[in-house]
């Protein structure tokens, strides 16, 4: 090499042969020619050529001068480049040039040469690339790493290099480029961070996006220098994120971008990056912490990421985000858990737990989100989430916000949609989401009308698409009933019958526009308005609209033709489809894209427009069930055993001849359900039974030939059928035939000549039949049905124990083994109280002789002829008929004002009986008659009594029956003011007086002054006075002292001259007013109005007389707690269960309108009961005997407070007060009680005396409530006392006995299901309690049923008042349900059969 710069010094250039010398006094072409000869020499040259090196090494000098580095054209320049790279490569590894000042002008020369690379196109492009090739190859860069400023060179040779790079270059440029950049990073001493800057500016979202090129340029480039740069970038990040020195790049600001994109290329490159992150995600500065968190979900969430399981200390760091205190942070968490899911189904475990915490957040749109997550991965694959996922998303369906309750349940539906409908992931995922039609359809349970209306349009989309042709429409529908839950069959059943309902009310508002104008056309057009409204989203805003509408009506025939025709009970489907479009297009405007007024037609029309239903819909339908019948359905395939799909297709068509009837008017229709009459199975003729009775008005005239057919059937089930059947049978002929008459008698006359007592099993059919035809035609059988009811209702078959019922200990029994000669007795009752109703009068003063027959048989526990040969379960079945009777009777103006007020209190403590199931079915027609508005509001007051209940369940549906009663009174008086002069039988308030006249005749209420006693008159009061008290409407608060204080100026008007009496009168006054003052603060304003007395109840008040005495002992002042009353934010729904939280699920909303009150058509009805088990599942436990029972089936009587175990005394220091002065009807003999139906002229009254204590025979038990065992010691224990009798779960089908309850026409539409009290409670008992359970059950005295007694310590009896233990255990349950209270309610099921009853009324429900 020293040879070579001997060669070089002497200054004389040696050219390749033909080359002539190149200097600047030749042409550019020239040069070009002359060049293009030398780069062909060099291209030729290799490094072994030893001589040649040198003889061109003054050559290469040359080449290298600035003439050349610096000349004006670029083909010159880039032959020189060419030249000067196989310069390098020839003379490698020494190159020529020894200056560095030299070196770093030739590489910048050269870089800048490299630019050509960029046009594709150009002539150039080959040499361009030749260039890149050689440096590319010899790794010729490499020569700068000994330069001061190589940093500089490579900088500019990396920019250069991702500039020119695109679209237009194949793979070898590509490739050479990466070989040459890699070859600087890995053979260098470092990597600076300028150059890193280069390279990583390209990762930039900003930038990749503007030249993917140059981002795959770096992503190769990373990924071959991936370990050899992995110090760099990582020093570059710790001095970012941990120093924080964000001078020391311009990328500092996107460093999270980056960290994501390096990761997505090589997780290696951030082996030491990633716990810096975990650092930073416990930052205080939230913003950082949001980046950071938005940048991990990225990482964790790609398709292919390995972070989680990698590096499982920063997942569980990020885990910790989603409770962070930042709602943005918290919110991205849940964003990301989808892509997780999806991605991740590994990770969907460690999601789950969070995901439930987030699903409660406290933020909406938090809540919202993890709905979307969930069910944006269960639409991709059901297998990615897991049935806690999405049990998250159906408790949102019941989320306090719309916004994420709607998403919920539109999420669901999609679900099931795509699984269950589609079945696009085979039946197994079908199986795994099929509680979602279920839970959508108990959605339709809440009073929210957007709720409701959601459950109507995702039922017509998703549930049943309306779209489906209708043979598969049908089909879907079918097997859809068929596997639904009796609660969701209920709201299904609702649903059809308010939309059938609104469909009526718009029906009516359009013939009411037909009519002329009159004077009172425009009350009576706003009136239906009104009601419309009511059934529309928003009323406040929709009553405009609705008005707007009217007005459209009245002035565009069109639209009121097409409406009509919508409305018309004859319009098909398809026309309902045209009819919407015409409207919609009829009022919509292209020029108003939101249009407020539209949408509201649109949810309107959503409502009324039958898309599912019409005659051809019933016939596809009748088709679908005689499939079923031969057995050539898809019934197994479908999940539904046959005989079950037949069942539940029958009470289908049952439903819809309520709300479709004229699309059943096709003689195929009709002759499939006489098919369906002559089968087997009692419910699927039963079902057909109702439907003729529903559809046939116009059968005897359009179809002769089905006519005289049916008749044989139906006169052959009335005489010889099952009851039920019997029973729909004259209801059939009532309702389809003209001649009646004639029909009836050929039924009547047979039946009547053939009772007979000796076959009670073929006693009941006809009892039923003749009862309903007494019922439907009186005056044509007046006078054998009085004959019938004296002579064999009465003395033959009441007045007789024919058979001796089984001994058991037992209270109820099911229905197959109740004793058939019970069953007939009910049966009589019936139709002594049925022919009472047909003949509405009281004219022969077969009433009063009913009323006290019924009395007679409450008196004496059931067993009316007191011979002692009855069984419980039988005297508990004829309680609940004596009862029921009575609450029938009095729905009837006349025999109300018959029913005497012991009558009346006799009655109402059938709702504190012992069995279990006769307060559950008592409570339920109870309500079901004040629902209607057809039982005085007298019998509301006996809900008051119920606050004894020992089952907190029973306590709870009370609050609950109360609540919505209420409410709906309140809603009807707001409704119909024309109603004012009816005010004191309609305003809740007055309620007060009732109550207080049951309390103080209440048989438990003995010792005047007695603490204990008044504190249950308290907590009875409080129960009914909360809910009264939660909304001070039109100063309501005032009206209930001033009516109070009123009654206490007057006397009882049962026993006006009884001093003790009106003690006890005047004494519940007093804690009804310190009620009033203690918990309202408006108490002490004007009242109102001036409250008016019901007279039977209370005497005049006598003006000369001013009673301001306090009647209450000093010690009940410490119980009368100050504060506002709770409000009454319960469920309209009366069986719906309550919150597990402690607060009662939703605020109650107005009443949709008065008809809906229905508890038959109405989901929130006594009748929708909380699940349904089978009668083998029903444990009859509490109702045997006490000493079976175990401890954690006792539960005590609710109070208030911590009572003293009755274990912890002997059984002779445990007294109890005297029975009860229980009223009773003497004389109730054989002889009397048939002398009550002999003539007229014979019927006496019977006296009303009260029972000697001492002397009642033992098997003479008391009625209704077992005695409270209390402290006095001069009260001489009763004789004969029957054990605590603890209510028992319900069995679960309805007593056929119930079932025959359905006289009125509007119940046939679905017999009531009594309440089923959960299993699962049955087990648990307040804190406390456990000890106490079992030792007091066997000490406590034992009456006939009722109430259960509380028993009191010894000490306690001695003080009057609670030990210091019992008062600390009653502060800290006190502060246990304040806690509870304050839990926010997200979560409640509205139709679980499992949720547990919580809810706190005053110091009540405090154990």
């Amino acid at each position: 090499m020293a040879h070579s710069k001997n060669r070089a010094t002497d200054g004389k250039i040696t050219y390749p042969p033909g080359v002539k010398e190149i200097s600047d006094k030749i042409s550019k072409e020239e040069m070009v020619r002359r060049l293009k000869m030398v780069v062909k020499t060099f291209m030729d040259m290799d490094q072994d050529s030893e001589e040649e090196k040198e003889l061109y090494l003054n050559l290469a000098l040359h080449l290298a001068s600035d003439f050349f580095l610096k000349h004006p054209d670029k083909d010159v320049r880039l032959l020189v480049a060419c030249c000067l790279a196989d310069i390098f490569r020839i003379y490698a590894p020494e190159a020529p040039y020894t200056s560095p000042d030299k070196l770093k002008d030739i590489f910048m020369f050269i870089t800048r040469q490299l630019k050509g690379l960029e046009d594709t196109k150009s002539a150039q492009f080959n040499r361009y690339f030749y260039l890149l090739e050689n440096i590319a190859w010899v790794k010729s860069y490499n020569i700068c790493f000994e330069l001061e400023d190589s940093n500089e060179i490579f900088t500019q040779l990396y920019r250069t290099l991702f500039q020119v790079i695109n679209n237009g270059h194949n793979q070898k440029v590509h490739m050479h480029m990466v070989d040459l950049m890699s070859s600087i990073v890995c053979e260098g001493d470092s990597v600076s961070q300028e150059l890193l800057d280069t390279v990583l500016v390209n990762l930039v979202p900003a930038h990749k996006n503007l030249n993917k090129q140059a981002y795959d340029l770096a992503k190769a480039l990373l990924k071959r220098t991936a370990q050899a740069i992995e110090p760099y970038i990582t020093n570059f990040f710790n001095q970012v994120l941990m120093l924080g020195k964000t001078s020391v790049s311009d990328l500092s600001e996107h460093v999270f971008d980056l960290i994501l994109e390096l990761y997505n290329i090589d997780s290696h490159l951030l082996l030491s990056v990633l716990p810096q992150l975990e650092f930073k995600l416990k930052s205080n500065d939230n913003d950082e912490r949001l980046q950071v968190v938005k940048l991990l979900a990225k990482m964790f969430g790609a398709k292919d990421s390995e972070l989680a399981s990698q590096n499982k200390p920063l997942w569980q760091c990020y885990l910790g985000r989603f409770n962070d205190i930042h709602v943005p942070v918290r919110l991205e968490c849940v964003k990301f858990a989808s892509h997780c899911l999806m991605n991740h189904p590994d990770l969907a475990k460690d999601l789950t737990e969070y995901l439930k915490v987030r699903s409660h957040d406290p933020e909406e749109a938090i809540r919202h989100d993890v709905i979307v997550s969930i069910v944006t991965a269960s639409k991709k694959d059901l297998s990615l989430v897991n049935d806690h996922l999405l049990n998250f998303v159906r408790e949102r369906t019941l989320d306090k916000r719309w916004r994420v309750r709607k998403e919920a349940m539109m999420g669901l539906a999609q679900i099931y949609k795509k699984y269950a409908l589609q079945a696009e992931a085979g039946k197994e995922a079908a199986k795994q989401i099929s509680w979602i039609k279920d839970k959508l359809l108990h959605i339709y349970y809440q009073n929210s009308i957007d709720d409701r209306l959601l459950v109507e349009r995702i039922f017509a989309q998703y549930l049943v698409p309306h779209n489906l042709e209708t043979t598969e429409r049908m089909k879907c529908l079918y097997y859809l009933y068929a596997t639904l839950d009796g609660n969701a069959v209920k709201a299904l059943n609702e649903m059809w019958k308010c939309q059938n309902m609104l469909r009526h009310h718009v029906k009516d508002l359009l013939d009411l526009i037909k009519q002329p104008k009159s004077d009172s056309y425009n009350k009576t057009v706003f009136s239906k308005v009104m009601v419309i409204t009511r059934n529309l989203p928003d009323p406040g805003k929709t009553q405009d609209f609705v008005k707007k509408l009217a007005q459209v009506l009245e002035e565009d025939e069109k639209i009121r033709k097409q409406l009509e025709t919508l409305v018309s009970p004859s319009c098909s489907c398809k026309q309902a489809e045209v009819c919407v479009k015409e409207v919609t297009k009829k009022l919509g405007s292209p020029k108003q894209p939101s249009n407020p007024f539209l949408e509201m037609v649109k949810f309107l029309l959503e409502r009324i427009a039958p898309v599912h239903i019409d005659t051809e819909s019933i016939s596809a339908l009748i088709k679908q069930v005689n499939k079923s019948i031969e057995g050539t359905a898809d019934d197994e395939d479908e999940g539904v055993p046959t005989e079950q799909a037949i069942r539940a297709g029958l009470e289908l068509l049952k439903v819809l001849s309520f709300t479709h009837p004229v699309s059943f008017h096709s003689a195929e229709t009709f002759e499939s359900l006489l098919g369906c009459l002559k089968m087997d199975d009692e419910k699927v003729a039963e079902a057909a039974l109702q439907i003729f009775k529903n559809t046939g008005n116009k059968l005897e005239e359009s179809f002769p030939h089905i006519k005289s057919v049916l008749l044989t059937v139906l006169q052959h089930k009335a005489k010889k059928g099952p009851p039920r059947q019997a029973k729909y049978a004259i209801h059939c002929i009532h309702a389809m035939f003209s001649n009646r008459d004639t029909h009836f008698a050929q039924i009547f006359e047979p039946l009547h000549k053939s009772l007979d007592t000796d076959n009670m099993e073929q006693l009941i059919t006809p009892l039923t039949t003749l009862g309903h035809l007494a019922m439907l035609a009186p005056e044509q059988f007046a006078a054998p049905l009085k004959s019938l009811v004296a002579n064999f209702i009465v003395k033959d078959l009441l007045m007789n124990d024919r058979i001796p019922g089984k001994k058991t200990t037992k209270l109820w029994v099911p229905d197959d083994e109740v004793s058939p000669e019970t069953l007939a007795k009910i049966q009589g009752l019936k139709l002594m109280v049925r022919w009472l109703l047909g003949v509405k009068n009281n004219q022969s003063k077969s009433g009063n002789s009913t009323l006290r027959m019924l009395t007679a048989i409450l008196s004496s526990d059931g067993d009316l002829t007191e011979q002692g040969k009855m069984g419980k379960p039988d005297m508990s079945r004829l309680r609940l008929a004596a009862g029921c009777a009575i609450l029938r009777l009095a729905q009837e103006p006349c025999y109300h004002e018959i029913i005497t007020l012991e009558q009346y209190q006799l009655c109402a403590l059938v709702i504190n009986d012992e069995c279990y199931q006769v307060r559950q079915a008592f409570a339920q027609k109870l309500h079901k008659g004040l629902c209607r508005l057809r039982l005085p509001l007298e019998y509301l007051a006996v809900f008051t009594l119920c606050a004894k209940d020992p089952v907190k369940e029973r306590r709870a549906h009370a609050r609950q029956c109360l609540v919505k009663n209420i409410n709906l009174r309140r809603e009807y008086l707001k409704q119909h003011a024309a109603v004012s002069e009816k005010l004191i039988s309609l305003l809740p308030e007055y309620v007060v007086p009732y109550a207080i006249h049951l309390l103080v005749h209440d048989p438990d209420y003995v010792k005047v002054q007695d603490i204990e006693q008044l504190k249950d008159i308290k907590e009875a009061l409080w129960f009914v006075l909360e809910i009264l008290m939660a909304k001070n409407e039109n100063n309501s608060h005032a009206f209930i002292r001033k009516m109070v204080e009123n009654i206490k100026q007057t006397k009882d008007g049962q026993c006006p001259d009884d001093p003790k009496i009106n003690e006890k009168l005047y004494t519940v006054c007093d804690v009804a007013m310190n009620i009033v003052i203690s918990k309202s603060t408006t108490y002490s304003l004007e009242s109102p109005k001036d409250p008016v007395l019901p007279a039977r109840y209370f005497t005049q008040p006598d003006k000369n007389f001013s009673n301001t005495k306090n009647y209450l002992p000093p010690e009940m002042k410490s119980f009368f707690t100050p504060g506002k009353p709770k409000a009454a934010n319960v469920l309209g729904a009366v069986n719906k269960p309550l919150s597990a939280t402690g607060k009662l699920q939703t605020k109650l909303s107005r009443m949709e309108t008065i008809s809906n009150a229905s508890s038959n058509s109405n989901p929130s009805s006594p009748g929708r009961s909380k699940g349904r088990l089978d009668s083998a599942d029903v444990d009859h436990s509490e109702n045997e005997d006490i000493s079976m029972k175990s401890p954690s089936e006792t539960e005590k009587p609710s109070r208030g407070r911590k009572r003293g175990a009755a274990a912890n005394q002997d059984d002779k220091g445990q007294e109890s007060k005297p029975k009860r002065g229980r009223k009773k009807a003497a004389n109730t003999s054989t002889d009397d009680a048939e002398d009550q139906w002999g003539e007229d002229s014979s019927i006496a009254e019977a006296s009303i005396e009260a029972e000697d204590e001492q002397n009642s025979p033992p098997k003479r038990g008391r009625r209704g409530r077992p005695p409270k065992s209390v402290a006095s010691k001069d009260e001489t224990p009763s004789k004969g006392r029957r054990g605590r009798k603890k209510a028992a779960p319900p069995a679960d089908e309805e007593n056929e006995e119930e079932q025959e309850e359905e006289e009125d026409d509007e119940d046939d539409a679905g017999s009531e299901n009594m309440e089923v009290k959960p299993k699962g409670r049955r087990g648990r008992k307040p804190r406390g309690e456990a000890d106490t359970a079992s030792d007091s059950v066997e000490s406590t005295p034992q009456k006939r049923r009722g109430r259960p007694p509380k028993s009191q310590t010894a000490a306690r009896k001695a003080s009057g008042g609670r030990s210091r233990a019992a008062a600390n255990q009653e502060e800290e349950s006190e502060e246990d349900m304040n806690t509870a209270q304050q839990s926010e309610e997200e979560e409640d099921e509205s139709v679980d059969s499992s949720t547990k009853v919580r809810r706190k009324v005053g110091r009540r429900d405090r154990r």
